[in-house]
């Protein structure tokens, strides 16, 4: 019962933190590491003992696959060189750098000991820095950087704790440590690989959505035993399967089993993810309790633990910085990957908030350790420092340099250009395997359907103020009032009894899988863009590939000024209202968009044959081929 309970109170506890973190603007991990100090010193709420095992195989492999599912592939491969010098080198370096520190302050330590504080202490936690850099809008490849260094960090740290451990109870040679990396690294990879490679065969024979969903949330556990079996590194063997199931699974059959995944993963990331804050806050209280007895003496224990934050917030610049800029001396990386402002490297150097990872390992060390709580107090300290310190100043550091994350209007511009890319192959598609026998009313529907759904992301690139009027948010606004009239009529027969359960229950999911397909995410809601972003929307900043490359009628046309009070003529004469605007860059003429009633744009390039026009909207420099449909 007490367990039952102490769950439920973890659960209600994180859900109702995070609502508020999110509803006043706080940072959750944070606001979580107060509420468990809190509650840490309250008297009906029992001590409460991480237990490392329960982080480092029940908690930490479903984070990392939960995190490396969604990570790209590409983007890694891109920023491997960078994700290698930080996870690995960083690491090594932290670790040697803190050990011999702690053993300057505490002599008394052995010096495995001290080095397996180092190694404790030396990874960033992967939940603390992505949540807070994508809160305060970081660009993308820093966000990927810091999540490519976080999904392979650990287990660079794990290894050099478990060399460390062994070494407290004997001799352990230099080349001994390379070997247990290069084994541990080596056969993750190999495990990982053949573990995705299983679970995507099973994949690819199995539609049952449940049975793949069950699959899905043993597969972190099915590449980390065997590795961790063989003493290899299990946490990236994790890793290494998510890399690949993420990137492989999107190209399998099976939509339904991709939603399930998704959702339940969504699930199980947000528990984890905020349960481990508010464990390390409970720690607080029992662990500073531990030391309370200690020969060192209080001044000398905390001298020691504030001295070893310091240096942990300073090791990280002094290696980020020569690990970004000294690769690119050499002309051949610098022309393919040239050197970022050094505003970036500042933003990595300073996102470095140590976990709950952090917390559990420094558990793992053996209790016969000379000064063993004050170990653990000088990690708590770390973790906690960082939490405040880097966790609090991160926002503003960002503000102060000015950097900005990704562009709102600049995304739905490319997510417009590649849904036209998509559109148009699926009617290719579809005109290429229409039989004489097909009923033309389903071939115009199935072109209908799917032209709105590319036109509806067209929308999305016009004035806020006119987002709600829309063809494809009126139709979302009308369509759900339909959807809640129909179910609750449907309730209404249910409590009649003049259908069946099962009936009556197939019926309720077909109206809430439409109802899961329509545009409704809160964050969407009105296409509403930050004022504080009036960038123009430019192709080079959105993403998309641009068509100047490869177009002639792109290469060709010169800029047109836009009329500040551009109108639609054509829909003044006829008495339609248009959604957007876009201008013919060979007359100067204005018309509406193919969302409007009377897609004019489009009626223009057909009569005139003039194959570009651009955005008349404000704040918008895009233009479009119509004979080649490449973005420009």
């Amino acid at each position: 019962m007490d367990v039952s309970l102490g769950l439920l109170t973890l659960v209600v506890v994180v859900c109702a933190a995070s609502a508020l973190g999110r509803r006043l603007n706080l940072s959750v991990p944070l606001l979580l590491v107060v509420v468990g100090v809190i509650g840490s010193y309250l008297p009906f709420i029992p001590a409460v003992k991480l237990d490392p095992e329960l982080v480092l195989v029940g908690i930490l492999p479903p984070l990392l696959y939960a995190a490396a599912i969604r990570t790209s592939l590409v983007e890694f491969r891109t920023n491997l060189r960078s994700i290698g010098l930080l996870s690995v080198g960083y690491v090594i370096f932290g670790t040697v750098a803190i050990g011999l520190i702690v053993w300057w302050l505490i002599p008394e330590i052995p010096v495995a000991a001290a080095f397996a504080l180092g190694a404790v202490v030396a990874p960033p936690d992967a939940v603390a820095a992505t949540t807070i850099a994508r809160r305060v809008g970081l660009p993308r490849r820093v966000v990927s950087l810091l999540e490519g260094e976080s999904l392979v960090n650990d287990a660079t740290a794990l290894v050099l704790l478990r060399t460390a451990i062994v070494a407290i109870g004997g001799s352990v040679t230099v080349w001994q440590v390379a070997s247990d990396l290069a084994f541990a690294a080596g056969g993750a990879v190999v495990i990982g690989l053949v573990a995705a490679w299983l679970l995507l065969q099973i994949r690819k024979r199995v539609r049952n959505v449940a049975i793949n969903t069950s699959m899905s949330l043993a597969a972190p556990f099915v590449a980390y035993i065997p590795a961790e079996g063989v003493n290899a590194s299990g946490v990236l063997a994790v890793v290494v399967a998510g890399l690949v199931i993420g990137t492989r699974t999107p190209a399998m059959p099976g939509g339904a089993s991709r939603l399930s995944q998704r959702s339940n993963w969504a699930t199980v990331q947000f528990l984890l993810e905020n349960s481990v804050f508010l464990l390390i806050g409970l720690q607080v209280r029992s662990i500073i309790e531990a030391t309370s007895g200690d020969s060192l003496g209080a001044g000398r224990i905390w001298g020691a633990c504030a001295v070893i934050l310091v240096a942990v917030l300073l090791l990280r610049p002094i290696w980020v910085f020569p690990a970004i800029y000294l690769p690119r001396l050499i002309p051949k990386i610098r022309q393919v990957d040239p050197a970022p402002p050094w505003q970036l490297p500042t933003i990595v150097s300073w996102a470095g908030m140590r976990g709950v990872v952090t917390l559990a390992a420094v558990f793992a060390l053996p209790e016969g350790v000379a000064h063993r709580p004050v170990l653990v107090l000088a990690a708590l300290g770390v973790v906690a420092g960082t939490l405040v310190v880097q966790g609090l100043s991160l926002p503003r550091l960002v503000r102060l340099l000015g950097v900005r994350g990704p562009d709102t209007k600049a995304d739905a511009l490319s997510q417009a250009a590649l849904m036209d890319q998509a559109t148009a192959a699926g009617i290719e598609n579809l005109r290429r395997h229409t039989r004489p026998d097909d009923p033309p009313e389903v071939l115009d529907m199935l072109e209908r359907r799917t032209q709105e759904r590319n036109r509806a992301a067209w929308e999305r690139l016009g004035r806020s103020e006119f987002a709600d009027r829309t063809p494809s948010k009126r139709y979302v606004q009308l369509r759900l009032a339909m959807l809640d009239a129909e179910r609750a009529r449907v309730l209404k027969l249910r409590r009649s009894g003049e259908y069946a359960h099962e009936v009556i229950s197939e019926v309720l999911e077909m109206l809430d899988v439409e109802e899961s397909m329509l545009d409704t995410s809160p964050d969407d809601a009105g296409s509403t863009f930050s004022a504080e972003a009036p960038a123009a929307i430019r192709p080079d900043t959105a993403g998309v590939p641009l068509g100047a490359g490869g177009c002639e009628h792109l290469r060709a046309v010169g800029e047109h000024p836009v009329p500040p009070d551009s109108k639609c003529y054509d829909c003044v004469r006829e008495g339609t209202t248009p959604v957007h605007l876009r201008m013919c860059l060979l007359c100067g003429k204005v018309g509406c968009c193919d969302s409007s009633v009377g897609q004019h744009a489009t009626r223009h390039f057909q009569e005139s044959g003039h194959p570009i026009m651009c955005s008349a909207e404000p704040r918008e420099l895009w233009r479009w081929c119509y004979v080649d449909e490449l973005l420009g």
